[in-house]
């Protein structure tokens, strides 16, 4: 879709430039996570700020507003307002005086993406540079709003999964985390509401992770966050199989459709089969007992993948099946019995090397934790499983599974200064905001980042937010291995 950037808003933001005090030449906003809903985290990890300067500030404004003719970007804007809210419902030179000017003149202050940023603690600010020019900060509150939640927010959930994916790895594995970025993989490319959502959250998946199924959020790294997937691991996936593959080999011939996937089609490497079309015990007790020795003799790994019922149960095994049964014992450790492997320096069972299991259904981190654990108390390894995390976990979210919302806290009237906030009377205290100028430090002694309202300019100057963006340009980059490596210093410090 390709709009300009002038309609990016709520519709009631076109008349709120002649709505404010006579006089007004600043208004200063900020962005913040005002209150989790799941009591387990009090941190967002912050990500997607780059991508929005540079898509939306800098391309968009760019191509679709500056560098088209002025009488075609007023009388374009004109016609949809006037037949939005009536015929000369407001005037338009500010719209042809920010044209004249030729750039965005705003002032973005932000703490570095990959950072943990708790509850009520902002995670930018922005303000105009210019004073004739003050209703453009919150009239970018929409797009940056709209934009912004849901990478923080998918950034945040994939973070918690490798914390949990780590505490097993450090329980049941020991010092080895080299198979920790490939334990979440991200199969919700499907499910996302739009080509743009599932970019989004696929890339903030790729800041704890490598496994991916969605390719575009590559490609998305590659150009906003200084990415290069030749000189590093961006994201990564195997050979893999689905059901209309399964079903076209037949049912009758299913042993022998997977000799053929591992024998001919894919001879060494990995390779995810899919393994519940029909009977997924058959596969787990009969068939690939049967190709025990062609698996174990093959230069590669050959991947097991269940995609339906409860994966707990699956995985780990059902404590109501008869016991004894595969369903009774779980498939890792009905594929502990065929393969075999080895004792980690945990004292924990690791399969063979050449046979694995993902599983990709309905996978939530309470489920994680259960299917993690479960292996645990049976005496095997973490590092058994790899979960694929799809749309079930990173769709079902909104803006305020972390309240954030963007919100003016300064403005200036005639060279005077006014701290402003909002608390009204009827909230529990999520919508009463911070008052004033704002800077965000890290506490001394707990490490952890926190806000101080209502500051001078000296203050707000000095601090964790950085200028970012200034009058139309990107000043400040980060790039894809900086945020890794931050979130991972966070994760181990």
């Amino acid at each position: 879709m390709n709009y300009s950037p002038l309609i990016l808003k709520d519709g009631y933001k076109v008349g709120h430039k002649f709505q404010y005090p006579e006089g007004t030449t600043l208004v200063y906003s900020n962005l913040t996570p005002r209150k989790s809903r799941n009591s387990e985290i009090q941190e967002i990890v912050f990500f997607g700020l780059q991508y929005f300067i540079l898509e939306y500030l800098v391309r968009q404004f760019n191509d679709g507003f500056f560098n088209q003719p002025k009488s075609e970007i007023v009388n374009s804007y004109k016609r949809r307002i006037d037949n939005y809210l009536g015929k000369d419902c407001i005037s338009y030179d500010h719209i042809e005086a920010l044209h004249d000017l030729g750039y965005l003149p705003l002032e973005i202050k932000a703490v570095p993406e990959g950072s943990l940023v708790p509850m009520r603690v902002p995670v930018f600010t922005i303000r105009n540079t210019q004073p004739e020019f003050f209703w453009l900060t919150n009239m970018l509150e929409t797009v940056m709003s709209a934009v912004l939640w849901k990478p923080c927010t998918s950034a945040t959930t994939a973070y918690q999964y490798l914390k949990t994916f780590t505490r097993f790895a450090d329980e049941t594995i020991g010092a080895d985390k080299g198979f920790i970025p490939w334990q979440g993989h991200d199969f919700s490319f499907r499910g996302m509401s739009g080509i743009e959502d599932a970019v989004l959250s696929g890339a903030a998946h790729l800041l704890s992770f490598s496994g991916t199924d969605t390719i575009p959020a590559i490609d998305f790294l590659e150009e906003y966050y200084g990415a290069n997937a030749e000189q590093e691991l961006i994201g990564g996936s195997v050979a893999a199989t689905e059901h209309s593959v399964m079903c076209m080999g037949t049912q009758g011939d299913e042993l022998g459709t997977f000799r053929r996937l591992i024998e001919e089609v894919y001879p060494t490497g990995i390779v995810s089969i899919v393994s519940d079309t029909w009977d997924f015990w058959q596969v787990i007790n009969s068939f690939l007992p049967a190709l025990k020795e062609l698996i174990l003799s093959r230069e590669g790994k050959v991947v097991i993948r269940p995609d339906s019922g409860d994966p707990v149960k699956i995985i780990v095994g059902d404590p109501d099946a008869p016991a004894g049964s595969p369903a009774f014992k779980g498939a890792i450790e009905c594929l502990w019995e065929t393969f075999g492997g080895t004792i980690t320096e945990k004292g924990y069972r690791l399969l063979d090397p050449h046979i694995g299991l993902i599983y990709g259904d309905s996978i939530t981190p309470d489920r994680q934790v259960s299917i993690l654990n479960g292996l645990k108390e049976k005496g095997f390894a973490s590092y058994n499983v790899v979960l694929g995390i799809g749309s079930f976990t990173y769709e079902y979210v909104t803006r305020d599974t972390f309240g954030f919302a963007m919100k003016a806290t300064y403005g200036e009237v005639n060279g005077e200064g006014r701290a402003i906030f909002k608390d009204p009377k009827t909230d529990d205290g999520t919508k009463k905001s911070a008052k004033g100028l704002l800077q965000v430090y890290r506490n001394a002694s707990t490490g952890k980042l926190e806000v101080k309202d209502e500051c001078s300019w000296e203050e707000e100057k000095t601090g964790e937010l950085k200028t970012v963006f200034k009058d139309g340009k990107l000043v400040a980059h980060q790039s894809l291995a900086d945020i890794r490596k931050k979130l991972l210093d966070q994760l181990y410090n």
